[in-house]
């Protein structure tokens, strides 16, 4: 702990208008904590002042803390003491504030795929790859080596030799040449490279950059690791830049994400919780390497989905080259939410291609996978969760394929379930303690919804008027006491934006628009039977 003995510190946390929930004994009483720049500190003046609050209220649990923060304190001044130095002329005492490195720590992905240049070095055998080679020339007729290298994006150097013993097998045969080399010759299949063609083809029809053995990509995801990743109360705030929440949850957002565990983020609609999940990635910061596809005994998976792996903005370093095998990507995002089923948590076998497609969860190693709506997915609940003990237990977990084999994939990864449900609701004990982290994101209050009124009227281009917040609090929140939201300003707006275009207008914060948009955004509070039924137990 940090403590800071001053009076000037004392009267700062007095005039802060806003304290994070973790700077009291219980939220509203007894503050004795303090934010400078990201770092917590005890304030000792407010730390007393709360003690002998805590003891005229005969507050036994305020003092099992506040008393808790005095030892440490006391221990701390006695150490100082024995050194021969004047507490009175210190202002703080405890651990020393961190350097900048240690308050934004980047992390540096330094794995690179090294480029092979042998065979051997692929990890795939020759037969495989003479096959994989049959079926590219099979697909594109007629190709010269260096067209072949960059399709399996191999090093010519191992190429070659695999077209020499084909070539002398009779599968293969030189059709021309397009310049100068022998990497320049135009190849073609003979009959007997065409039959030959054809029994690879029953295998796979995968025709695109050679697989990466399954024990090399799993490699690779342990040096990737997002256990690397550190949060701290300086860096989340980065990431976190223009969003109006509680310091809190960001004190809870960061410590999970340093877990690499699981988080579930609980509560009412559109209060931001998928916009945090999407955040959090902000503060992945490096790119990793993963395979276009994996080969495991045979069975080759698609691992790279463009939808959700991103090319990042910063380039290699210049002279880094690497396995073409592998793309560098952005520490990926999956998102999925009721669509979900158990059948896309394994893998996914495309009978006339014969490709498996990596479910979800292998894709987002070494990145978040985001399940929104979590509880109304097409599969129960229990299922689901029941689907995840051994994943986030152990770490790891296992898909099978068409044949009965099963395969052992790692789970590093940040899970992040997000759910207008409450935990208890969802599952018991047993089933919710594998979900390492679970808080509510509540509602804002009155000033943090107006802040979010004041921050989209700029970036939707609408003039700010205190006027029409105090029109729409008294109008339309309470006479049915209707709850902040955070998605609130964001919609309204969208809805006067709509309606201004129609009237030809201007859009202003006027009672007019403002009433219109809430006529159509919000639902009448008055219930009307119209005679339809609706089923939820589906």
């Amino acid at each position: 702990m940090r403590f800071l003995l001053d009076q000037q510190s004392y009267e700062e946390m007095r005039e802060m208008p806003r304290h994070p929930a973790d700077c009291y004994v219980r939220k509203g009483e007894y503050l004795h904590h303090m934010y400078i720049d990201g770092i917590k500190y005890v304030v000792a003046r407010g730390l007393y002042e709360s003690i002998k609050k805590a003891t005229a209220a005969n507050d036994a649990d305020a003092l099992l803390h506040l008393n808790f923060h005095k030892e440490d304190l006391e221990r701390l001044i006695a150490d100082v003491r024995t050194q021969g130095k004047d507490v009175r002329n210190l202002r703080m005492l405890g651990d020393a504030p961190p350097t900048d490195a240690e308050a934004r720590p980047r992390l540096e992905n330094s794995y690179v795929p090294p480029l092979p240049t042998s065979i051997e070095e692929t990890g795939l055998n020759r037969t495989f790859l003479a096959e994989h080679t049959l079926r590219i020339l099979y697909s594109r007729g007629r190709i010269t080596g260096a067209e072949l290298a960059e399709a399996l994006a191999l090093f010519y150097g191992i190429v070659d030799p695999l077209l020499q013993e084909m070539r002398a097998g009779g599968l293969i045969d030189i059709a021309g040449q397009r310049g100068y080399g022998d990497f320049n010759y135009e190849y073609v299949l003979t009959p007997a490279g065409y039959q030959a063609s054809a029994d690879a083809l029953q295998k796979t029809q995968y025709v695109g950059p050679a697989p990466v053995p399954l024990r090399t990509w799993i490699d690779s995801v342990k040096t990737q690791t997002i256990k690397n990743v550190v949060v701290t109360r300086r860096n989340i705030r980065e990431a976190f830049d223009g969003l109006i929440m509680d310091e809190s949850i960001l004190n809870w957002v960061g410590p999970a994400v340093n877990s690499g565990a699981s988080v579930m983020l609980y509560g009412y609609p559109g209060n931001g919780k998928t916009t945090i999940a999407e955040r959090i990635t902000h503060l992945m910061g490096d790119a990793i390497f993963i395979p276009y596809t994996i080969e495991a005994d045979g069975a080759i998976i698609k691992m790279y989905d463009a939808i959700v792996h991103e090319p990042p903005k910063q380039p290699l370093p210049e002279g880094i080259d690497f396995d073409h095998r592998w793309i560098r990507i952005n520490r990926p995002v999956v998102i999925v939410g009721g669509e979900l089923t158990l059948e896309q948590l394994n893998l996914v076998y495309n009978e006339t291609s014969k490709i498996y497609e990596a479910p979800f969860q292998m894709k987002a190693n070494g990145g978040i996978f985001l399940i929104d709506d979590f509880g109304r997915q097409q599969v129960r609940v229990f299922d689901l969760l029941n689907r995840w003990i051994v994943p986030l237990e152990k770490r790891y977990d296992y898909l099978n394929t068409v044949t009965g084999q099963k395969i052992q994939i790692p789970f590093d990864q940040l899970i992040i379930f997000s759910t207008n449900l409450h935990p208890t609701d969802l599952g018991d004990d047993a089933l919710l303690r594998r979900i390492k982290f679970k808080f509510e994101i509540g509602d804002p209050d009155e000033d943090q919804w107006r802040a979010i009124w004041r921050i989209m009227c700029k970036v939707r281009k609408v003039p700010y008027d205190d006027r029409g917040l105090d029109y729409l609090v008294e109008k339309w929140y309470k006479p049915d006491n209707r709850p902040f939201r955070m998605c609130h300003p964001r919609d309204i707006i969208d809805q006067m934006i709509s309606i201004a275009k129609y009237n030809m207008e201007k859009v202003t914060l006027n009672p007019d628009l403002l009433d219109a948009a809430c006529a159509t955004y919000f639902p009448s509070s008055q219930k009307v039977d119209f005679g339809a039924k609706v089923r939820l137990d589906l």
